[in-house]
C-alpha cells in the first residue's frame, strides 16, 4: 500500500467546466429530458395499473421497466443538474457511493427484466398450452424479486470492500460516480479489479447468453409455424427486442471507457457514452412500448381523446 494512500472524505469530478451563460441552456435542456422521462415513463406506469385488462405478466413486466427508469434517473439526475449550474464540482464520499449502487443496481434490474421478459416470451409462443400454469402470480412474484435480490447480492459486498479501500488520489475522470472510476483510484486496485471484473462479466453476460438462447428456440418454433402465427410471435416479441439491443448497446458503450485511458478520451466522448444508457433506454422503452403494443397503446389514445372531449 502507498504511504501517500488516504481516505478522501469527498470526490471531485473534473470533466465539468466554466461554460459561462450556456450552463443555463444546459441545464434547461437536460431538465426536459428528465421530466421527458419522468412523464412518459409515468404515464405507462398509470396504464397498466389503472387498466384491468393489462394486468397479464407481460405488462407487469414494462411497469417495472418503467419503474426501473425512474429509479435510475432518481440516482443521476438531481445530482447532475445541481453539478451544471455549481462552480464546484464535489460528491462526498458516501453520497458518491450511493450514487455508484443506484446507477449499477438499475443496470441489473434492468438486464434481469429483459431477461424475465425473454423467459415470458419463451413460455408465451413455445408453450401455450402450459403459459398460465406456469405464470401464476407466485411465479411472477418470485420472478420480481429475484430481479430485485439478485444485483443488490452480486454487488454489496464489493462496493462494501471499496467503500472501505484507502485511495490514492480524490478525481474521477466522470460527471457521475461509478465503481469503476473509483476502483481505479484505490491503492489496492489489483484484488479489488478481478472482483469488480468478474461481478461485470457475471451481471451482464449471464442476462445476454440468457436472452440469446430464448430468441433462438423462439425462432426455431416460429420456423416450423404457419406464417399468421409467426407474424403475431414476432409482432409480440419485436418491442422487447428493440429494448433489449438498445439497453446492451448503451450498457457497452459506457464500459467501453474502462478499456481506455480516461485522459486520452475526447471529453465529449466521455460524456456522450456515458449518459447514453441513462437517457436514452428510460426515453426510448415508453415509446417502443407505448407504440407497438396496441394494448397499451389502445388504452392511452382512449385516455387522452376523453381529456380532449372533456375539456
Amino acid at each position: 500500500m502507498s504511504n501517500q494512500s488516504v481516505i478522501p472524505s469527498y470526490f471531485e469530478f473534473t470533466l465539468f467546466s466554466d461554460s459561462g451563460s450556456l450552463k443555463y441552456v444546459f441545464f434547461s435542456v437536460c431538465l426536459l429530458i428528465y421530466m421527458t422521462i419522468i412523464s412518459a415513463n409515468v404515464v405507462i406506469i398509470l396504464t397498466v395499473c389503472l387498466e384491468k385488462s393489462l394486468h397479464q405478466p407481460m405488462y407487469i413486466f414494462i411497469c417495472c421497466l418503467s419503474l426501473n427508469s425512474l429509479y435510475g434517473s432518481a440516482g443521476f439526475f438531481p445530482r447532475f443538474l445541481m453539478d451544471i449550474l455549481s462552480d464546484t464540482h464535489l460528491i462526498s464520499r458516501p453520497l458518491c457511493f450511493v450514487q455508484v449502487y443506484v446507477i449499477h443496481t438499475y443496470k441489473g434490474h434492468e438486464l434481469n427484466i429483459l431477461s424475465i421478459m425473454a423467459y415470458d416470451r419463451l413460455v408465451a409462443i413455445c408453450q401455450p398450452l402450459h403459459y398460465h400454469s406456469k405464470m401464476m402470480f407466485k411465479m411472477i412474484l418470485f420472478l420480481l424479486i429475484f430481479t430485485v435480490v439478485h444485483p443488490i447480492c452480486m454487488l454489496g459486498q464489493f462496493l462494501y470492500l471499496v467503500s472501505l479501500s484507502p485511495f490514492c488520489g480524490n478525481k474521477l475522470h466522470r460527471i457521475f460516480c461509478t465503481s469503476w472510476t473509483v476502483l481505479q483510484l484505490s491503492c489496492v486496485e489489483i484484488t479489488l479489479s478481478m472482483a469488480g471484473q468478474l461481478v461485470a462479466i457475471t451481471s451482464i453476460f449471464t442476462p445476454l447468453l440468457f436472452v440469446l438462447y430464448t430468441y433462438l428456440r423462439i425462432l426455431l418454433v416460429c420456423r416450423k409455424s404457419l406464417s399468421e402465427f409467426r407474424g403475431k410471435a414476432l409482432q409480440t416479441c419485436l418491442p422487447h427486442i428493440v429494448t433489449f439491443v438498445n439497453f446492451c448497446i448503451s450498457v457497452f458503450c459506457e464500459l467501453s471507457l474502462s478499456l481506455y485511458r480516461m485522459d486520452a478520451v475526447n471529453t465529449f466522448v466521455i460524456v456522450v457514452l456515458s449518459l447514453e444508457f441513462l437517457i436514452i433506454p428510460p426515453i426510448s422503452n415508453p415509446v417502443v412500448y407505448g407504440l407497438n403494443l396496441p394494448q397499451i397503446r389502445g388504452v392511452i389514445f382512449g385516455f387522452l381523446r376523453f381529456v380532449l372531449n372533456n375539456l
